[in-house]
């Protein structure tokens, strides 16, 4: 079974919701044999989202379930803020994100230079640092691409993502919470998944539940890469994957 919990209908505000723009983010779902998709916004175009429109969509569409969810960006002091945002609907998930680091958007293209500029060590303790924070805070469901850092393709010379991660990782598994395997960083100068098979490996010694996403901002991009991903978590040693109602976790077999 596979799914894609990660699909912006919305992408960074330049669509509207219609069914005929929803529907074909089905049928690419369909093509590339989804069981379930998850809509899940940025929490800044999340007025975009018309909840009316998806639970006549997910009625009328039997073959395949319907989530919807909300990505958050995350940055300390945003807490009550958050909490405000996600309990405006039922949503059947949040995913946690870091984009910002300290109010430097460290992922936008246009901004990718100060990579340069800056200590790539105090770069990548800064943004687990606010990983961390997100995972204790307890306001999400699933965390998003997690080392989402790497994006631009810059490394620390002094350690590895392991080193970083660690504290991260141990927190993540005392909240219960799930991780995504994000298939976007294959369309980035990275070139790998969020998170890379070195961490999904201590994540799967760890036990720690996993949900499988495209990060789609468009009909085309919907479940591209997500049976790459799978196939990274089977051969990391998992056998479930995440799918979420309400809240609650429903873990489903991973079949490739």
């Amino acid at each position: 079974m596979l799914l894609d919990y990660h699909i912006h209908a919305a992408a960074h505000g330049e669509y509207s919701y219609t069914w005929s723009w929803i529907e074909q983010f089905l049928n690419t779902a369909r093509s590339r044999r989804l069981i379930e998709i998850g809509f899940a916004e940025h929490d800044e175009y999340s007025s975009r989202i018309d909840f009316e429109l998806l639970e006549h969509i997910r009625q009328e569409n039997e073959d395949i379930t319907i989530k919807i969810g909300l990505e958050v960006d995350y940055w300390e002091g945003r807490e009550k803020e958050i909490r405000q945002i996600v309990a405006r609907y039922p949503f059947d998930y949040i995913i946690g994100s870091i984009h910002y680091m300290d109010g430097w958007a460290f992922d936008h293209p246009d901004y990718k230079d100060k990579f340069d500029s800056m200590d790539l060590d105090d770069i990548y303790q800064r943004y687990f640092e606010l990983v961390n924070s997100s995972v204790k805070s307890g306001l999400f469901t699933v965390i998003g691409h997690i080392d989402l850092v790497k994006k631009w393709g810059h490394r620390s010379i002094k350690h590895n993502l392991s080193y970083y991660i660690k504290d991260v990782l141990n927190n993540i598994k005392k909240s219960d919470l799930t991780v995504e395997i994000n298939s976007a960083g294959l369309r980035k100068p990275v070139a790998q998944m969020y998170p890379s098979r070195e961490i999904l490996e201590i994540m799967a010694d760890m036990r720690i539940p996993i949900t499988l996403s495209s990060d789609a901002h468009h009909p085309s991009e919907v479940g591209v890469g997500v049976i790459e991903a799978a196939s990274l978590a089977w051969a990391a040693g998992y056998r479930e994957i995440a799918s979420f109602s309400r809240g609650s976790r429903i873990m489903l077999p991973l079949v490739l």
